[in-house]
């Protein structure tokens, strides 16, 4: 495995330099002995001042969504590459036309995904919908990751619905820009990927996991650990797309091999319609809602 990686180098990039290189020309962003030290970013974004980040990145989202009234989430996680049907069948036919085998089977994949997309929309707007008519401390809100793909698709649905949704973005070196569907006072962006998946956690009354990458296998083993651990209560675990989930992931192989026990593969449970998912999440709380 070759490397040219410096050994002295830091694990983890500096903030301060992350920010300037976000926010190029901000003459604020210039060091000042003078300036307060709570008003001074340079001293803010030091080394050892990264605990008081912390508590700033836990705080301020939190504060923000108890003043829009949202206690209850349910969180949607998901490929930030999918697209929606009409855009993915756009795509096809211009690849088509080209007439290159592998744009037109990447065209064809969009095609195909763009199932889950609409899915992720349908989904969110049934759970806006549906809570609209609970008192509001039994509101449950869709909370997503702020981005394009699975997330974008769960906030439209939201919006659609005329709900309020959260977004808990995160700076990216390939600057992730939040979709234009959330809710723009509820849309947070945070630089540690700790911190922003505890926010997912703090408010979650669900989970419902569409198919992903990297980034949705990490948050959704990051909450069936939370839970086989009893770090967090038990919450509706739902994997959207049994096809998908069960050629990805072989859960009965780590049963075979005793790295988990029987009752932990009930941690979790498959859907593939988005109704499905959300009786699921009524029946474990016994909503009332309307069908």
């Amino acid at each position: 495995m070759q490397s040219t990686q410096n050994l002295k180098e830091p694990s983890l990039p500096h903030a301060w330099a992350d920010l300037q290189a976000e926010t190029k020309g901000s003459d604020w962003l210039e060091p000042e002995a003078h300036r307060l030290a709570f008003a001074d970013p340079e001293f803010l974004l030091r080394r050892e001042t990264r605990g008081i980040r912390f508590q700033l990145e836990m705080l301020k989202p939190d504060l923000a969504q108890v003043e829009a009234g949202i206690e209850h989430t349910v969180v949607v996680f998901g490929s930030a590459r999918f697209i929606d049907r009409a855009a993915a069948q756009a795509q096809l036919q211009i690849a088509q036309k080209i007439g290159q085998a592998q744009d037109i089977a990447k065209a064809q994949a969009l095609v195909r995904n763009a199932e889950h997309y609409e899915n992720a929309r349908v989904f969110a707007h049934l759970v806006a919908q549906s809570c609209s008519c609970l008192p509001k401390a039994e509101q449950l809100f869709i909370c997503t990751g702020g981005g394009p793909g699975i997330m974008e698709a769960a906030n439209r649905g939201a919006q659609e619905a005329g709900a309020l949704s959260v977004a808990l973005n995160i700076a990216l070196p390939h600057e992730q820009h939040p979709n234009p569907y959330v809710t723009p006072d509820l849309s947070f962006k945070f630089h540690y990927f700790a911190l922003r998946k505890m926010h997912f956690m703090m408010r979650a009354k669900a989970l419902v996991a569409f198919p992903g990458g990297f980034g949705t296998l990490d948050e959704l083993f990051e909450v069936m650990t939370l839970v086989q651990t009893r770090k967090a209560r038990p919450v509706p675990i739902l994997l959207f797309g049994t096809a998908f989930w069960k050629s990805l992931i072989n859960m009965d192989v780590l049963l075979q091999e005793g790295t988990i026990s029987p009752d932990d593969l009930q941690l979790f449970h498959y859907v593939d319609t988005p109704e499905a998912a959300w009786q699921a999440i009524c029946d474990f709380y016994q909503l009332n809602v309307p069908k």
